[in-house]
């Protein structure tokens, strides 16, 4: 037996199949209420030619850098899933949400600030930090193998945050604190399953699987859910953290892809092999709903791609500023109130 969920009709009514018995409950469109306009600059027309304009830019910058497709997922899902996609992660300051110790490595930032120059160029104060990473790293993950999905636009940009504020949860969390912590961010369990995939491409620091590789909780060993073979090569890699200011190696999340940065389905063969390098992603295996779209999308990565779509529009339609809340900042890194200050 074969259950279906249809897709919204603007990914063109695509229908994701998981095979098995179970009924997995998932969504069917965009966060109600939706505030977003596909193609809002166009449409209103105060900036017809913006998404080209961001697209051109990404693609000089995607030529010299594959990296920038990783780095640009990281960084819209730490400003989206904190408090919502308002591009507050862009501001700087002392205690700004960009410095909080779950954004540590966070990259990207000068690609959005090159193109929000050349936007306000042509279109000054009206295109938003906020819609500018949504597209950017749309067109990024697209150029690296993923599906060119519609970003609905017409976001703003929201004030600043404190570092206290970040709730980005730790790495190595259970899957039913993973679902929990989506869930609260109005995110389903497809959501949640789809967005981990984009581990299949990028880095992560070897302090957020040591734990895996040396001491599991607490017993001395590595995980036992882990590969032994994966658990040799990453510990050739990461060497046990015993002194404070230590290197912290960067390590790939998906050895498979390395180092061309390519977005595929090969994450999920990895889970279901036991070779996942972060324990939240080997997580996926238990939970009944998250194993069953794991194995479909190991299987299917048309699934995946079709699932993506759907997922990062719904990630970036969460808390979305629009009409006259916010502000469109004339640079991303300060609030107009602070520019030129």
């Amino acid at each position: 037996m074969r259950q279906c969920m249809k897709i919204f009709p603007l990914l063109a009514l695509v229908v994701i199949s998981l095979t098995g018995t179970a009924t997995v409950k998932a969504a069917t469109g965009l966060n109600p209420p939706v505030k977003l306009v596909w193609h809002y600059y166009k449409v209103t027309n105060t900036c017809d030619d913006a998404e080209a304009y961001i697209r051109h830019q990404v693609e000089k910058f995607y030529k010299n850098d594959t990296t920038i497709a990783p780095k640009l997922l990281r960084l819209l899902y730490s400003d989206c899933m904190v408090n919502g996609c308002d591009a507050s992660v862009l501001l700087q300051g002392p205690n700004s949400e960009r410095t909080a110790p779950q954004n540590r490595g966070l990259g990207g930032f000068l690609i959005i600030d090159k193109i929000k120059q050349v936007v306000e160029s042509r279109c000054p104060g009206v295109v938003s930090c906020a819609d500018i990473l949504n597209l950017a790293t749309r067109d990024a993950v697209h150029m690296a193998g993923a599906p060119s999905y519609p970003v609905f636009t017409g976001r703003r940009d929201g004030g600043a945050l404190s570092a206290d504020a970040v709730d980005l949860p730790s790495p190595s969390i259970s899957v039913e604190e993973s679902l929990a912590y989506f869930n609260s961010k109005g995110l389903d369990v497809l959501d949640m399953t789809t967005l981990l995939g984009a581990h299949s491409m990028g880095k992560t620091h070897c302090s957020h699987i040591v734990n895996r590789l040396y001491n599991f909780k607490n017993t001395g060993k590595p995980d036992p859910t882990m590969n032994t073979t994966l658990v040799s090569q990453l510990r050739y890699l990461c060497p046990p953290r015993t002194q404070k200011g230590q290197t912290d190696p960067l390590v790939y999340l998906n050895p498979d892809s390395g180092s061309s940065n390519r977005f595929s389905s090969s994450y999920y063969s990895r889970v279901l092999s036991h070779n996942a390098v972060l324990g939240v992603d080997q997580q996926l295996l238990y939970n009944e709903d998250s194993k069953e779209i794991t194995q479909e999308f190991a299987a299917g990565f048309e699934d995946f791609r079709k699932s993506f779509a759907l997922a990062m529009s719904r990630m970036g339609s969460i808390n979305v500023l629009t009409g006259k809340a916010g502000e469109i900042r004339r640079d991303c890194r300060v609030t107009n109130a602070n520019y030129g200050a």
